[in-house]
């Protein structure tokens, strides 16, 4: 006969197991079963990555990226230019959880408020002067200027910037814990999607007038 303290501690038992099986199932990510899978940019991408491409057409050079040696065009309206590295420039990247970007500032340019739904970011700071930012979801904004070999971190999915605030040109490299950590810029997210976001959406979200977000919007239209 099962006595009551037994039943209750088999019960506590099972109660412990579950509480501790989600966390278990998301301890850490599963090893790689493989050296490496570079990206078959000719197929489709499957749910977290492209196909590899076979083993035998693997060359040295999948392995490697020249992407940043030229300074970007900056001549546009934010004064900026960012370089990707990530899976589609890059596919040695694929499956590996990593990215770069190579980013130039003109005078003044900024990298405007924008977010990486798939991805956390570092950066360094490699020539220049930068104010960076990000806003937390209780609102509370972070800032600092940094100098040349100064690094910042961007939490996942949190709203961010760099701005250009030194006497001339600026330069930062970022990096990525995502092959493809995506972004969002919000005056191109707001103000120029397809199809656009209704005009009395806009005017009720930010407390203006209608020429107001048809002049913002007059901006952006391709």
């Amino acid at each position: 006969m099962v006595t009551r303290s037994a039943s209750s501690f088999r019960l506590l038992s099972y109660l412990v197991v579950l509480l501790l099986l989600p966390l278990l199932s998301f301890a850490a990510d599963p090893d790689p079963l493989q050296d490496f899978c570079v990206a078959d940019m000719s197929a489709p991408p499957l749910l977290n990555g492209f196909p590899c491409k076979p083993a035998s057409e693997v060359t040295s050079g999948d392995f490697f990226f020249d992407g940043f040696m030229k300074e970007g065009n900056t001549t546009n309206t934010f004064g900026v230019n960012l370089t990707v590295g990530n899976v589609l420039s890059f596919p040695g990247l694929n499956t590996l959880g990593i990215s770069m970007n190579r980013v130039d500032f003109a005078r003044g340019g900024i990298n405007p408020p924008h977010y990486h739904p798939r991805g956390s970011e570092t950066g360094v700071v490699m020539k220049g002067k930068l104010l960076v930012g990000f806003v937390t979801t209780r609102n509370v904004f972070h800032s600092k200027v940094l100098t040349a070999g100064q690094m910042f971190v961007i939490p996942r999915g949190l709203v961010h910037f760099q701005k250009n605030v030194g006497e001339g040109k600026a330069l930062a490299f970022t990096a990525f814990n995502s092959h493809m950590p995506g972004a969002e810029v919000l005056p191109f997210t707001l103000f120029a999607s397809t199809p656009p976001i209704p005009n009395d959406v806009l005017t009720q979200a930010f407390q203006v007038e209608e020429d107001v977000v048809k002049s913002i919007k007059s901006k952006f239209a391709s």
